[in-house]
């Protein structure tokens, strides 16, 4: 569909897909480049190629995991410039490309349009430059009032500029889904009974994983609502309301099982008081979301949060936002199928409205691609570092998530698992339907869609 909507001139160029893959890749490199020389870290030294390489993916891959501690070994410019990557990789690549031509008055071409319609997944190529400019302008005024938030605690805790820089950096990187911050070498561990650093955190998370079509479309529903007697609910798309019923029913039932699972566990929220519990349990839900704070040790936690985490991290958040994994919207169109099928209906059906076949197909290619990847990852994990089973599994889930929680295994991986690890952190931000695209040589000659004899196959 691509290639016939485009000149020919343009069919001798990259698509889309590789220029939005090769992006992310040259943003890594450069950041990597930057992040090896001396005046990056704390103490003067250059930092060894392959953690300068791991932790400018980590940032523009907006994933978190980290080996060596950002608050420690980095210096104020290099937290600066991860800072700058991981806002860069939460809005996207194409994003602040076309942000920056629009500041400098340059015309947006037809192919820029494009890059921005793949992007976003939108259905018209109409109004994409005033799109970039209310996401950047929406970005900054969240992370603004998450800057807020957090300075009420750290401005007092650390002092003016050292608070307010925390604040700044974790802001962002929480809108961002990054979850990396410079308070210290236990994540939010000490904030676990906080309820402004929590409420801070969870909200920022929450919207950056929405995505950016879902803030509009709920803003401009909420104007209209008053129109033709549509109501609010009227005005949303189903791709909007398939978000928020996926979003709040992983948000509370994964909170309601870590409650369940951990409220006995010393190690964890065993000894808290019921509304600390209750917060932690929050907490851990939101933060499964593709963020990768922690108020609560991940290697303490039971069998049973270590699974639903690892189910939770590898769904991630929503299309077209700051959060990575297989999104809400695959896995909902997944379980809307399933249903279907067993009622015995030919189409798939939500909120009296037709989930299209080829939406399904790939919400099936995605899942499947996803399970290939974390399968191969945690073989080559397994090999490289003869790890166990929950702390092998429990890391690769959150690469390919791009999460950042971890059982504390990232710092002592060999250069083998961490190039592992690197790989899944970029294939979970650009996704793994991105990258099969990709990497596909084009067919050459007609037309291969057409129509071949029909043959049953036994099914279960």
């Amino acid at each position: 569909m691509e290639e016939r909507i485009i000149s020919p001139r343009r069919k001798r160029g990259l698509s889309t897909t590789r220029i939005i893959a090769l992006g992310f890749v040259a943003a890594i490199l450069a950041g990597a480049v930057i992040l090896m020389l001396p005046v990056s870290s704390a103490d003067g030294t250059w930092t060894r190629p392959i953690d300068a390489l791991f932790t400018a993916t980590t940032s523009i891959c907006v994933t978190g995991l980290v080996t060596v501690t950002t608050a420690v070994h980095w210096s104020l410019f290099g937290q600066i410039v991860i800072l700058i990557l991981a806002q860069l990789g939460g809005l996207g690549v194409i994003t602040v490309t076309m942000c920056v031509l629009i500041l400098l008055g340059k015309r947006i071409t037809l192919k820029d349009r494009m890059l921005i319609q793949e992007t976003y997944s939108t259905d018209t190529l109409s109004g994409l430059a005033r799109l970039v400019v209310r996401i950047v302008k929406g970005t900054f005024l969240l992370e603004g009032l998450g800057v807020i938030g957090y300075a009420t605690v750290f401005i007092p805790e650390f002092g003016f500029w050292p608070g307010l820089w925390k604040s700044i950096f974790n802001a962002v990187s929480a809108f961002c889904n990054a979850g990396m911050d410079v308070v210290g070498e236990a994540s939010l561990r000490a904030y676990v009974n906080n309820p402004i650093i929590n409420i801070t955190t969870m909200v920022l998370v929450i919207l950056g994983g929405l995505g950016f079509v879902v803030w509009w479309n709920l803003l401009d529903a909420w104007k209209k609502r008053k129109e033709k007697n549509r109501g609010f609910v009227m005005g949303l798309s189903l791709h909007t309301k398939l978000v928020l019923v996926m979003t709040a029913v992983l948000l509370l039932g994964g909170a309601l099982l870590f409650f369940l699972f951990e409220q006995g566990n010393p190690d964890t929220i065993g000894e808290m008081g019921l509304g600390d519990k209750i917060m932690a349990s929050v907490f851990q839900s939101v933060t499964t979301r593709t963020a990768g704070f922690e108020t609560i040790p991940q290697a303490n936690l039971t069998e049973g949060s270590t699974l639903l985490t690892m189910i939770l991290m590898v769904i991630g958040g929503s299309p077209a936002g700051t959060a990575g994994g297989i999104k809400t919207t695959t896995v909902g169109i997944l379980i809307l199928m399933i249903l279907s099928t067993i009622r015995g209906k030919k189409e798939t059906e939500f909120m009296r409205r037709r989930i299209s076949a080829e939406a399904g197909r790939t919400a099936l290619t995605v899942v499947g691609l996803a399970f290939m990847v974390v399968v191969t990852a945690s073989l080559l994990l397994f090999a490289s570092d003869g790890l166990g089973f929950q702390d092998t599994l429990y890391e690769v889930a959150s690469a390919m998530g791009t999460v950042g929680l971890t059982r504390g295994i990232t710092a002592g991986l060999s250069t083998a698992g961490k190039l592992v690890i690197i790989v899944v952190m970029y294939i979970g931000r650009i996704g793994p339907v991105t990258v099969a695209f990709a990497l596909a040589m084009k067919r050459k000659g007609k037309d291969a869609n057409f129509s071949l004899p029909e043959e049953r196959v036994l099914i279960g």
